[in-house]
C-alpha cells in the first residue's frame, strides 16, 4: 500500500503537537509502526521500531536511522502547532527525523527501485544517549544484519538543504561526571573547627579549568563544565556535604581517558590537602560519532544527485550523538542537514522556539531515496 496518501507536514505537525520523552514514546511507536504496515513493510516492535523492505533477489542490506524522542523543555513557540504536553517539546528536530525517514519508507516502497533489503531503524531515547544501545542489547543487529547504517539530523544556521558530513570523527563524545565531598559542617563564624565543602568545592572547579588548558592538547577540541554545585550549607551553616556534576566532552578515546584520570587526581590532591574525602563517578553514555569512508563518499554522491549543495569536508560537530553506537558496530555516516538561515528555523537546536523546518521534508526524503538506489542498485553490482 505505498500509494496511500500521506501529508507529510501535516504528519510532523501532528508529531511536534504530541511529543513524548525518551523511552516513553509510546504513541509515537503506534503511529510509526501503523504507518509503515500501511505500506507494505514487515514491522517489529521493541525499544524501538523496525521496518523491513526487501526489493528485487539481492542479498546486501542498509539501515536508515531516525530518532523520535522529545526534550523536558517548555514550548514558547506561536505557531499553530505548539506542544500539547506541557514541558515536553520536540527541540531538536526528532519530529522531522522521523517524518523523513516515513516519507521514503512510502516512496521506496511504492518504487521497488532498488535491489536488496532495507531495515528502517526508528530509535528511542537519543537525548540522553541510551536508545541505540538498548536497540542494540535487544540484538537488533543480529535479527537484522545490515552491512551500513545512516542517519540524519537536521542543522539549523544552515542553508535550507545543505548535506554536510566529513570522513572520520563527525561528533565528540558526552561524558558525565560527579564528585562528592564530605567535609565537615559548622557554624559560620568558626570556619576553622569544620572542613567547609564551599571552599573546597571552589577549589575544584578551578582546577578542572587547567585540566583542557594546560594538559591537553591545544586544538584538541576538548570541553570540561561544571554544571551543578550543591551543597547542604544554610544561612550561618557551613556545608559538610557537596556534590559537583558537570559534561565533558572529547574527539577522541585517549583525551576522554586522560580527562578521567586528571579530574580524579585533583580530587585526590585536594582532598589530601583539605583532609576530606572526595569521590568521583566518571561515565560515557555518548562515544564518539565515527564516519566510515565507503558511506560517507556514498553520502556525498547521494546528497550531489538529490541536488543538494553538499559538504564533504566539514569540521567536526563539538555536540555528541547516540548514532554513535550503531557506527561502532557497522560503518556508518552521520550527516547533518540544512534546516534554514532564519526565524525558528535558525534558532538553536533545544531552543525553546526551535522548530524543525517544513520546507526540508521533501529534500530529506529525495535524498534518502537516492542513497537507497546508489548502495543496492537495482540490476547492478552491488558498489
Amino acid at each position: 500500500m505505498g500509494n496511500i496518501k500521506l501529508n507529510l507536514a501535516q504528519l510532523r505537525q501532528n508529531l511536534h503537537k504530541s511529543p513524548e520523552l525518551g523511552f516513553q514514546e509510546t504513541k509515537t511507536k503506534e503511529t510509526i509502526a501503523s504507518l509503515l504496515r500501511d505500506f507494505g513493510l514487515e514491522v517489529y516492535e521493541g525499544a524501538g521500531v523496525v521496518g523491513v523492505l526487501r526489493s528485487g533477489s539481492g542479498n546486501h542490506a542498509i539501515g536508515l536511522r531516525a530518532d523520535m524522542d522529545a526534550l523536558p523543555i517548555l514550548e514558547k513557540s506561536t505557531h499553530g502547532y505548539v506542544s500539547k504536553t506541557p514541558g515536553v517539546m520536540h527541540a531538536c528536530g526528532h519530529d522531522g527525523h522521523t517524518t523523513m525517514l516515513l516519507g521514503a519508507a512510502q516512496r521506496l516502497s511504492a518504487d521497488r527501485n532498488f535491489d536488496g533489503t532495507v531495515i528502517f531503524l526508528f530509535q528511542p531515547n537519543e537525548e540522553n544517549g541510551l536508545g541505540a544501545r538498548a536497540m542494540l542489547d535487544e540484538g537488533v543487529l543480529q535479527r537484522f544484519p545490515i552491512e551500513e547504517v545512516y542517519a540524519i539530523h537536521n542543522l539549523p544556521g544552515a542553508p535550507l538543504g545543505q548535506v554536510s558530513t566529513r570522513v572520520g570523527l563527525m561528533c565528540s563524545s558526552e561524558s558525565l561526571f560527579e564528585i562528592h565531598i564530605h567535609g565537615q559542617g559548622g557554624h559560620a563564624s568558626m570556619p576553622q573547627v569544620g572542613r567547609d565543602t564551599i571552599t573546597v568545592g571552589s577549589e575544584i572547579v578551578q582546577a578542572l579549568q587547567s585540566i583542557v588548558s594546560r594538559k591537553i592538547a591545544p586544538g584538541a577540541g576538548a570541553v570540561v563544565s561544571v554544571t551543578e554545585f550543591t551543597t547542604d550549607g544554610k544561612r550561618n551553616v557551613l556545608p559538610g556535604q557537596a556534590i559537583l556534576k558537570g559534561d565533558v566532552r572529547a574527539r577522541c578515546t585517549e583525551d576522554r581517558t586522560a580527562i578521567e584520570t586528571y579530574m580524579r587526581q585533583i580530587s585526590d590532591g585536594i582532598a589530601a590537602a583539605h583532609g576530606v574525602n572526595i569521590s568521583v563517578n566518571f561515565w560515557t553514555e555518548f562515544i564518539e560519532t565515527v564516519n566510515s569512508e565507503i558511506p560517507t563518499q556514498a553520502v556525498i554522491r547521494a546528497g550531489k544527485a538529490a541536488g543538494c549543495d553538499t559538504i564533504g569536508d566539514r569540521d567536526p560537530m563539538s555536540f555528541s550523538e547516540d548514532f554513535a553506537h550503531f557506527c561502532h558496530e557497522v560503518p556508518g555516516c552521520l550527516l547533518l542537514l540544512g534546516n534554514g538561515l532564519s526565524g525558528t528555523h535558525g534558532q538553536p537546536l533545544h531552543s525553546d522556539t526551535y522548530d524543525f523546518n517544513d520546507a526540508l521534508i521533501p529534500i530529506g526524503v529525495e535524498f534518502w531515496v537516492q542513497l537507497v538506489n546508489d548502495r543496492l542498485p537495482a540490476n547492478l553490482l552491488y558498489r
